[in-house]
């Protein structure tokens, strides 16, 4: 595995993987099995982060967005992997990212800004700086398959076959595009070497529909654990490591429906019938204020905020980095 310098301090940790990240966005592609990652949801996980976008009307004049963050945060030293010396965004090729989406057709690549359901390259996911992580954790080739949709429950859309009635048609989408994406590794991605692939884990992030659904709130935590379930018996991984990211939208202050489906994930990912390699992601710390953000009228995601997004993704990624290491006295 690769090395990383070991710190203290929460940034000073993320300042230490920035200057990994940097370093391994140079070099060649890793060796096969590919480690594949599933990360699935609805809007958040398709990404809404904003890059660049800076009208003063529409994006409140470019705040918090990635290009704002970088060049004002007191932190910015976390993001300088982002760009090369001559202000270019990065890409990293050791980590391929394949993603169908629904209004900007197939897009697939190296590791890089845009691979959201946006057109162009204005927008980022938790996909940015979770395959930096996991990229920089391993030394094989990662692929990332995104399987997101805006306005998806797991109620209804998501549901799986475990859980009582017809199963979500998203659901079953989510199984075929990954299965899509796995047949065509050389079709898809002309560098890769053959040597099979691996699926590696799973990132679940959404919520919102199910907030807002009265009925959906008391199953959740029951279909999350069938989703997870379904999921491995699917793809025949009884032990897949899974990081669900909690809907942290509005901060930790919490209340009414917000506070309640919090504690339904929360509940659904520490089931043990799970076992040990199941992780529940608090991410209402990365939550900003509207004020601060480029899009001030979508509390839903984020208001725009590709701070939160970039430090979703570093949560979620060191949480399956933690995941992927064996238990104690394994072989």
């Amino acid at each position: 595995m690769k090395q990383r310098p070991t710190a203290f301090n929460v940034w000073a940790t993320l300042i230490g993987i920035a200057v990994t990240s940097a370093y391994a966005s140079a070099g060649m592609p890793g060796k096969g099995p590919v480690k594949v990652f599933i990360l699935a949801g609805q809007s958040n996980m398709e990404g809404q982060g904003v890059v660049d976008l800076d009208h003063e009307k529409y994006y409140n004049g470019g705040k918090g967005t990635l290009q704002h963050v970088m060049k004002h945060s007191p932190h910015a030293a976390m993001y300088k992997h982002l760009k090369d010396a001559a202000g270019t965004w990065t890409v990293r090729r050791d980590v391929w990212v394949w993603y169908k989406t629904h209004r900007a057709g197939l897009k697939k690549g190296p590791l890089g800004i845009g691979y959201t359901g946006y057109p162009g390259k204005h927008h980022i996911g938790p996909e940015l700086q979770f395959g930096h992580i996991v990229g920089d954790h391993l030394d094989n080739q990662v692929l990332l398959i995104k399987t997101a949709w805006g306005g998806k429950s797991l109620y209804k859309d998501f549901r799986s076959p475990s859980s009582s009635g017809p199963t979500g048609p998203y659901y079953t989408q989510m199984i075929a595009e990954v299965r899509e994406a796995l047949g065509n590794l050389k079709r898809h991605f002309p560098t890769y070497d053959g040597r099979g692939y691996e699926l590696a884990g799973f990132v679940w992030m959404q919520g919102w529909n199910d907030m807002c659904t009265a009925a959906a709130i008391p199953e959740y935590a029951q279909n999350l654990v069938n989703l997870i379930t379904d999921l491995r018996k699917e793809f025949k991984t009884p032990n897949l490591p899974v990081v669900v990211g909690e809907l942290g939208n509005g901060g930790p202050n919490a209340r009414g429906r917000m506070a309640e489906f919090r504690k339904a994930q929360t509940a659904g990912a520490a089931r043990p019938e799970l076992g040990k390699k199941v992780a529940f992601v608090k991410t209402a710390r990365f939550a900003r204020p509207r004020e601060q953000s480029p899009n001030v009228g979508h509390g839903h995601h984020w208001f725009g905020n590709a701070e939160s997004y970039f430090l979703i993704g570093n949560a979620l990624g060191e949480s399956m980095k933690t995941l992927l290491r064996p238990s104690p006295g394994a072989t």
